[in-house]
């Protein structure tokens, strides 16, 4: 008689379970319908001004007019990107709360910082990848290179003796110019600058001879002859400089690309998850934003949320590749 009491009860806990969920779930689409019936919060995870902020603000005002509801831009930078990502993670899952992320706190920091307070795949819903933005190879005009192919001889000839520059220890130019040393068996010696102005005003003095730059900053210097473009990072060739070649036409399969997407907390609704995904892919394709996109060197994508996790998958392995085999460490 008690077994059978006990299996009574154990059922009993079972049904509450399932109707405990069912509600939940009941209770979770109830939600997605209805959304947004209040301001939404889009959180870049850096100072304003840069070129994550631009975005946001461009992708707020679309889906404010879209939605009928405020999308406030809120700047939170620190620690590489990873105190706004933090702050999302932390953030209840229910679609007012947005992460504006690239791969800095997505999938570098988590490969090169020892301890951050979030795991980019389990505390993050991706909804849509932006835009990719490849970076540009540019060198000092006073160095008698033209490609790629020119640089590797040259380094080869000149062992640790090159220098190049990036924004910054284990960001993504000097990620990216590390994987070129690998890829071509020339060592060169890094010099981290605390953003690109600086250090092109070293370049166009010949003191520093390279560096991967943003194509947006790089452009109009490249346009006045202060810098030499040899190579774009992305697999093709980028259509903000078309006679340009890409690295991977030198370096078979090299990709090191930047991206901006937008992700959620872990846990949000699907339909929210896939309403705010259809509503970047509009808005990409808008012809101002996808001409102010392409005018500064981006290429406007918007995917399914699986295209983003897939992306963050392949980059992490990537990157935690070349951060092992470089040995770069955090300052």
């Amino acid at each position: 008689m008690k077994q059978q009491t006990t299996s009574h009860a154990g059922a009993a806990r079972a049904m509450h379970g399932l109707a405990s969920l069912m509600l939940l779930a009941a209770a979770g689409s109830a939600l997605a319908q209805a959304w947004p019936t209040k301001p939404i919060r889009i959180v870049v995870p850096y100072a304003a001004g840069g070129p994550l902020d631009d975005v946001a603000r461009t992708l707020g005002v679309r889906m404010s007019e879209s939605w009928g509801q405020t999308v406030v831009v809120d700047n939170r930078g620190g620690a590489g990107g990873s105190l706004g990502a933090d702050m999302v993670a932390r953030s209840a899952p229910d679609g007012y709360t947005l992460l504006l992320g690239n791969s800095g706190p997505m999938t570098i920091n988590p490969n090169l910082m020892k301890k951050i307070p979030y795991d980019a795949v389990k505390d993050f819903a991706p909804m849509s990848l932006v835009l990719n933005s490849p970076m540009v190879m540019v060198v000092s005009p006073t160095l008698p290179v033209k490609d790629v192919a020119g640089l590797v001889k040259l380094a080869r000839a000149r062992p640790n003796e090159l220098n190049y520059a990036s924004a910054g220890v284990g960001n993504l130019q000097h990620l990216g110019m590390e994987s070129v040393q690998a890829s071509a068996g020339i060592r060169m010696n890094h010099v981290p600058y605390k953003g690109a102005a600086p250090a092109f005003i070293d370049i166009f003095g010949g003191r520093i001879e390279l560096m991967f730059a943003n194509v947006v900053g790089a452009l109009p210097h490249i346009k006045a002859g202060k810098l030499r473009a040899i190579a774009v990072s992305s697999a093709k060739r980028s259509s903000a400089l078309p006679e340009i070649p890409s690295v991977g036409e030198t370096m078979k399969g090299f990709d090191m690309t930047a991206w901006m997407g937008l992700f959620g907390p872990a846990g949000t609704p699907k339909d929210i998850v896939n309403r705010v995904s259809s509503e970047v892919a509009r808005i990409v394709q808008l012809p101002d934003v996808r001409s102010r996109m392409l005018g500064q060197g981006a290429e406007p994508v918007g995917g399914s949320p699986q295209d983003l996790a897939d992306l963050m998958a392949r980059e992490t392995a990537l990157y935690a590749k070349i951060i092992k085999t470089s040995g770069i460490q955090a300052e």
